[in-house]
């Protein structure tokens, strides 16, 4: 992306939290960190992210949860669950909530940083498909305003 992307980290794993936050920060992305879902829920309220990465064990909510919430408040924000108890079920839950990605802890590091960029990538293209559509709406209705005045002068 050519502007700097924003990432809210939500890991209740101080060292995690850290590790990603840096590396991120390295890779030029704008980030941000919580230790909770609360706090996760109350940054977004208040700021736009890219991206969020979720850990599934939170000490207040479940990922699942945080991962639902968000969904609601900031559905095109794109959701990374992190798991160090890799359950099929989590996974087949995580998915029917709207994550965008799942990844299995200890994650490497380099190995999200990939993830977040392809996703953050299809985020962009879609945003200019997005604006490429209402411009071409607008030009045709334009057009069918022009000529509809064109008509009502004859």
């Amino acid at each position: 992306m050519t502007e700097s992307a924003r990432i809210l980290i939500i890991d209740d794993d101080e060292s995690i939290r850290k590790t990603i936050c840096m590396k991120l920060q390295h890779a030029g992305y704008q980030v941000d960190t919580a230790g909770n879902g609360k706090q996760a829920v109350e940054m977004t309220d208040t700021k736009f992210y890219n991206l969020a990465v979720i850990d599934i064990r939170l000490p207040d909510m479940d990922g699942i949860r945080l991962l639902t919430s968000l969904k609601e408040t900031t559905p095109k924000m794109v959701k990374i669950i992190l798991t160090g108890y890799p359950l099929l079920e989590n996974v087949v839950s995580a998915v029917n909530k709207g994550a965008d990605a799942y990844l299995i802890k200890p994650v490497n590091t380099d190995e999200l940083l990939k993830v977040i960029r392809e996703h953050l990538n299809k985020q962009k293209q879609d945003k200019e498909y997005g604006q490429e559509k209402i411009a071409e709406y607008l030009e045709t209705r334009l057009g069918e305003v022009n000529e509809n005045q064109s008509v009502d002068r004859e």
